[in-house]
């Protein structure tokens, strides 16, 4: 090997071995090692009551939300850190009794929740799956829709989720992000509860999607539609 080789392929594993000290680091940190973006850490079962909250449809416009995303009846979707299940039981209903439902949280006593909010509802095509912080654990290749209400920001490990999730999607699956806006002072909702659209697509993108629409029609939320990237980039 020439000399300039050898000093190439040097300098090159030595900004590696850097690249993945500042990553470390950052994952000690709490922050994401993209953006620098600090997160927010997991709701409890204690906030199961502020989820289901009656002024949350005024402020949300969750059926709104639903409408812009088309949910076709028969479709499988997944409610990722569905806490009480305040969408699962809309998305319940959109997919009909041909679809499913498979409902996603970490917190084993938020799924006794909504599960107990199913029976009362009536609800039997939603699956329960109790999820780990880097893994959601959802069925591979089966997803027509993934979505994450306010859930995103949250993360621990996001970027372990990204390629978990990016394996249950379909070819043509969405990855649906909900996010509070953090470019809005006006949304009342904690800085580190809330996220630019230019944070998550420099996130998301480098684990395999591409951020396909931004719908801003809801009073305080993004919705950020991601699909799977193709073979050769786009």
């Amino acid at each position: 090997m020439n000399p300039l080789m050898s000093a190439r392929n040097s300098a090159r594993k030595l900004f590696c071995a850097l690249l993945l000290i500042v990553q470390a680091a950052a994952w000690a940190q709490g922050v994401h090692p993209i953006t620098g973006r600090k997160y927010a850490g997991v709701m409890g079962p204690g906030g199961a009551d502020w989820l289901v909250r009656p002024e949350r449809e005024a402020e949300e416009h969750p059926e709104q939300a639903l409408d812009a995303l088309g949910i076709a009846r028969g479709a499988v979707v997944a409610d990722v850190g569905a806490g009480a299940g305040y969408f699962t039981w809309r998305l319940a209903a959109r997919v009909g009794p041909g679809g499913k439902v498979y409902a996603n949280d970490i917190e084993p006593k938020m799924l006794d929740i909504l599960r107990r909010n199913m029976m009362q509802r009536h609800i039997t095509n939603v699956e329960t799956v109790l999820g780990a912080a880097d893994d959601p654990k959802l069925p591979r290749a089966a997803l027509d829709l993934i979505l994450l209400v306010d859930v995103y920001h949250e993360f621990a490990e996001p970027q372990k989720m990204l390629r978990h999730m990016r394996d249950s999607l379909k070819p043509e699956g969405r990855l649906v992000l909900l996010e509070y806006r953090a470019e809005d002072p006006n949304v009342p909702i904690r800085p580190e509860h809330k996220m630019t659209v230019a944070q998550a697509k420099a996130e998301v993108e480098p684990e395999g999607f591409h951020l396909a629409d931004t719908i801003e029609t809801l009073p305080r939320q993004h919705i950020l539609i991601f699909r799977l990237r193709e073979p050769d980039g786009r």
